[in-house]
């Protein structure tokens, strides 16, 4: 398949419910746009959601980093490019680039997503007449690493979430982009006003469902912040995050 057939390209407008108190483009709602360009060119790739419930699997966000060179504002047009990059062993590996509508360069990232069996929960590897297409850009790169693997966190501090409706998607699980909220709601508003992501990753491990209670363990290394959100409920870790801060 020719590569500009593989890249895709779409373009969305920052609204006001994207931004936060200073009109910057929140980090949560950046992170929304990567995986909406994810689903989108898994579909047109014909890897999309229905294709993968006729095998009886399911696409799982499991690890994320993005660096962040400066924020996209209200109003601005944002473009996000992103393609399929390679395999490493079950992580189907995929980057991007974001622009801003002048043609900058505002964030690049890389992410790790697993196919996962409905029933079993366990990950599979996708085996179809196309699946070449998952290494055909092995070359082309956004970030030149894989997205980070975050181990435990000695925290200093914690506080707690409950899992609500509107935490939940599709898949009757906290979204990918809640955690993220989780982990910025950590900070009070006066250091929002004078810090903004430069980089984040967070690590998917296990699901958490609807009413579930998580403690989110937190500490501080210089201007990165870890992050633990274990699952009381369950008794296993949720995720594990970081971000730096500009």
């Amino acid at each position: 398949m020719d590569e500009n057939n593989i890249v895709l390209k779409t373009n969305t407008l920052v609204t006001t419910a994207d931004t936060d108190f200073k009109n910057r483009l929140r980090a949560g709602s950046l992170v929304n746009m990567l995986i909406q360009a994810a689903i989108k060119s898994a579909g047109e790739l014909g890897f999309g959601f229905e294709m993968l419930k006729q095998n009886n699997l399911i696409w799982v966000l499991s690890r994320l980093t993005v660096e962040i060179y400066k924020p996209a504002l209200w109003n601005d047009s944002i473009e996000v490019e992103t393609w399929p990059k390679t395999i490493d062993r079950l992580l189907y590996i995929r980057d991007f680039t974001v622009r801003n509508q002048h043609g900058d360069v505002i964030a690049k990232a890389t992410s790790a997503w697993l196919a996962i069996d409905i029933d079993s929960r366990r990950p599979k590897l996708i085996n179809n007449a196309n699946s070449g297409v998952f290494n055909q850009l092995s070359d082309k790169y956004a970030l030149n690493y894989l997205p980070y693997k975050i181990t435990d966190v000695a925290y200093q501090d914690s506080f707690f979430k409950y899992a609500a409706y509107f935490d939940i998607d599709l898949n009757n699980h906290v979204t990918a982009t809640r955690y993220i909220d989780w982990m910025m709601d950590a900070f009070p508003i006066h250091f929002h006003e004078k810090n903004y992501p430069a980089q984040l990753s967070v690590n998917y491990i296990k699901e958490t469902l609807f009413n579930d209670k998580v403690q989110i363990n937190y500490s501080q290394y210089g201007s990165e912040y870890l992050f633990e959100g274990n699952n009381e409920c369950a008794a296993i870790c949720a995720f594990r995050g970081s971000i730096k801060f500009s």
